[in-house]
């Protein structure tokens, strides 16, 4: 069934002007089809790829609109996952792409060496998007993972500490310190981790062994910090929602109780807002402000950049002054092109008023998972907030066995009803659905009739 946007999709909106046709939108297709392309990567591209693709077959995209993206074949899908959540004001947005273009045929970049106005606005707006009071500084880095990295090591550098607690559960990265403090086993190499990360127990309501007590897992973390570190430690860094563990969203008063334990310990609070930031719960910017609780730094990649390379760790002047006493630099950070394309997301989200969207939207999306879940007993859980959603599969509710052979039928029978979501979780039976903040009260309905004849036909093949 056609989804209802899709004539009007190119159509402006009123008292827009027609938008231009994506870039290469008229020229002839190149040579290389599918097994072109299956066959190079497999011969030059590093097979640790293949560790982490979408679908025993992957898509081969080649344009994409606002929420939509459309295959080698000339199918269209509405993207559920955004690119593991990195567009934000939907592909092809214009006001994007003409900031990119403007900036690319002005200077393409230029390295912190130099000055630019670019960098420095964005790095103001940044700070004006963070609590007040607080006298905030900015680093632009290129990757969520790089600032994952330069975050732990302005908190060793400012509190002379060296343990840092991070969550099991959690995701910060595949490589480095990412992956030293990601408490995943699926997402952890076998080779010895750098040392000084410990794992407190993550507060799972659905399936933790302490079910919805708050208290308990609180008792748990501060466990952790005086039974597994010297009792001093750098920093704690908490995903407000653990986004590829699960969507496992922190319940009330667990952020604030970890990070008054920290703290005590002498520690620095760290807010990952790779996933939750930049207006994707609908309730504030950030994640941590649902919990009424300000960080000392803040974490942020995907959204900012549409789709570009752009991250950022935000933190109290105080805390980047102690790095100062030797050189540090990024080659690439702060590219001009990129922070271009920052501002205009921040703009964007601003004037479109894409806060509010997420948190009407994912109302609309959520009561569609709430239907599946009344409708197919293989339905456990459903969760999230705004536009970070999921939906946990389970072969029986009472043992809540997981579903993974079942998830992954679905997830395939998404893609074949014209959606794309995540295949998540521990146990791989996790949906997640995170679709660009653009999204609407009709893609909510498409995506809830796909939903729900991808597990009635799933049901018929069982």
């Amino acid at each position: 069934m056609p989804h209802p946007a899709e004539q009007k999709a190119a159509q402006p909106r009123p008292g827009e002007s027609p938008r231009p046709a994506p870039i290469g939108h008229n020229r002839p297709a190149e040579a290389d089809g599918y097994a072109d392309t299956v066959a190079r990567r497999a011969r030059y591209l590093s097979p640790a790829l293949k560790t982490f693709q979408a679908f025993d077959n992957p898509l081969m995209l080649v344009r994409g609109e606002r929420q939509f993206l459309w295959d080698d074949a000339g199918k269209r899908y509405l993207d559920c996952l955004a690119q593991n959540l990195c567009i934000s004001v939907g592909y092809n947005h214009p006001a994007v792409t003409e900031a990119i273009v403007r900036q690319a045929q002005t200077l393409q970049h230029a390295t912190t060496m130099f000055f630019n106005p670019g960098p420095a606005r964005l790095a103001e707006e940044l700070a004006g998007w963070m609590p007040a009071g607080v006298d905030w500084g900015v680093h632009l880095v290129n990757s969520g993972a790089e600032a994952i990295d330069l975050a732990i090591l302005m908190a060793r550098a400012y509190t002379r500490n060296f343990d840092v607690v991070a969550l099991r559960n959690s995701f910060h990265g595949l490589h480095g310190v990412g992956q030293a403090l990601t408490g995943l086993s699926s997402c952890t190499q076998a080779v010895p981790a750098p040392p000084g990360f410990v794992h407190a127990m993550h507060p799972d309501a659905y399936r933790g062994p302490f079910g919805g007590d708050v208290e308990a897992y609180i008792r748990e973390f501060k466990a952790t910090i005086d039974y597994a570190t010297s009792g001093a430690v750098a920093a704690t860094i908490i995903e407000p929602i653990q986004g590829f563990g699960g969507v496992i969203a922190m319940p009330d008063g667990y952020l604030r109780a970890a990070f008054e334990r920290t703290r005590a310990a002498g520690g620095l609070c760290i807010a990952d807002e790779i996933q939750t930031g930049f207006v994707r719960t609908g309730r504030h910017k950030w994640g941590f402000e649902s919990h009424g609780v300000t960080p000392d730094i803040v974490v942020m990649a995907k959204g900012i950049g549409n789709g570009y390379p752009l991250a950022a760790v935000v933190a109290r002047r105080e805390i980047m002054q102690a790095m100062c006493e030797r050189k540090f630099f990024n080659t690439f950070g702060s590219n001009l092109v990129s922070c271009a394309a920052g501002r205009a997301v921040l703009r964007v989200i601003e004037d479109e008023g894409l806060q509010a969207n997420a948190r009407a939207t994912g109302e609309r999306f959520m009561a569609q998972l709430l239907r599946a879940k009344e409708r197919w007993a293989i339905v456990g859980d459903v969760r999230g907030q705004g536009l970070m959603l999921a939906v946990e599969l389970v072969r029986d509710r009472k043992t809540k066995e997981p579903a993974d052979r079942e998830a992954s039928r679905i997830h395939h029978l998404m893609r074949d009803e014209g959606v794309i979501v995540g295949l998540s979780g521990f146990h791989k039976n996790v949906l997640r659905i995170c679709p660009p903040l653009v999204v609407d009260g009709a893609d909510a309905e498409f995506f809830g009739q796909a939903l729900d004849r991808a597990l009635a036909r799933m049901e018929r093949e069982r």
